[in-house]
């Protein structure tokens, strides 16, 4: 078996983490594993291992021939079997399995936006979809859309699963020890932002020794400028922290005490996952399947998204009463590991390929 994770970019997203984690893992499991960026690549390159075959195309196009011959070539000269793409990058995954109809091909959807699919561009997709041997989507909203609308054969979930990297702490924390709230979230409006820091607004009034950590990447857009105005406005610049794009996630989760995300939308984050791995007691908002993980409040608080008060009392709740924050954090680091293994997901996306 020889299979090409196939993804965008390298930045530190949440569809790029998962390609590389699965070419990373696979590299010990089958024949060949391979990993091809065909637009960007970015700071994740670093952690693809060296086992692993490494392709990039630097497509510059929807339709670039150049890059479209080069991962054909590659693709025949290193006789892929199989071709996992990522995200958006199914169109010039299909265009490869039209020149090797023999190559099976999967598509991994990751969108982000599962709250608002009505929305959801689907035209090329759904022709697209007529050439994939089967779906994987990162929660269940995912999986109805697809068997809906699509044309695949097969669809089902695939949860993502995290791995805690071994970095050590790099990124200079600023704020109080032990008195920090992580948001690991890139800078985009799903991931709300804008709630999270009004809530912690309201916080640092009663807690003016806690401060929030933002961790993503920044693409300096109207988006990030104006979470940025916002910190300002409200006079936050020396509790509320930008660090753009980490590698030392691990270390930087684990020197910090809550974790938070305050999205609109999701798919079933990574950053979730993570949290409950580093250890932390979770505050997150009830979009995509984060109800799968935080199925009651045995294992962290779910809340309704952009609701500026509940977030602040879940936030303070934790800040108030330490101890509960640790059993909670305990018993979510112990689901997570049972029901989100590597294991589990890496048996069940071995099934998915031994099948097609």
């Amino acid at each position: 078996m020889r299979v090409l994770q196939l993804i965008d970019t390298l930045e530190a997203g949440g569809a790029e983490r998962v390609a590389v984690n699965l070419a990373n893992t696979l590299s010990t499991k089958i024949t060949a594993s391979f990993l091809c960026a065909t637009r960007k690549e970015g700071a994740l390159k670093s952690t693809v291992k060296e086992e692993v075959k490494y392709l990039f195309l630097n497509r510059i196009s929807t339709i670039d021939v150049k890059a479209i011959r080069l991962l054909n070539t590659y693709v025949k000269h290193n006789k892929i079997s199989l071709i996992h793409a990522h995200a958006t990058s199914f169109f010039i995954a299909t265009i490869i399995k039209c020149l090797n109809p023999k190559i099976k091909l999967i598509w991994h959807d990751h969108y982000g936006e599962s709250e608002f699919l009505s929305k959801r561009p689907k035209a090329i997709l759904k022709i697209c979809s007529k050439f994939f041997n089967h779906i994987f989507s990162v929660n269940n909203q995912l999986v109805n859309w697809a068997r809906l609308h699509l044309h695949a054969s097969s669809v089902s979930y695939l949860s993502n699963y995290a791995e805690l990297d071994t970095i050590s702490l790099q990124t200079q924390l600023k704020g109080v020890v032990n008195k920090r709230v992580v948001c690991l979230a890139n800078l985009r409006p799903q991931k709300d932002h804008v709630t999270l820091i009004k809530a912690f607004k309201k916080v640092s009034k009663t807690y003016p020794d806690w401060s929030l950590h933002l961790v993503g990447q920044n693409f300096k857009d109207e988006y990030s400028k104006s979470i940025i105005s916002l910190i300002e406005k409200y006079q936050l610049s020396n509790t509320v922290f930008i660090y753009g794009s980490c590698l030392d996630i691990s270390a930087i989760l684990n020197a910090c005490n809550i974790g938070v995300l305050s999205s609109k939308s999701e798919g079933l984050p990574l950053a979730l996952i993570e949290y409950a791995l580093a250890g932390l007691p979770v505050v997150a908002t009830n979009v995509g399947d984060c109800n799968l993980v935080i199925s009651n409040r045995k294992y962290g608080q779910l809340i309704p998204s952009e609701a500026i008060l509940e977030l602040q009392n879940a936030i303070e709740f934790y800040i108030k009463y330490p101890e509960k924050a640790k059993l909670t954090a305990k018993s979510l680091h112990q689901k997570v590991k049972e029901d989100f293994s590597k294991e589990t997901t890496i048996h069940k996306l071995m099934s998915i390929y031994k099948t097609i």
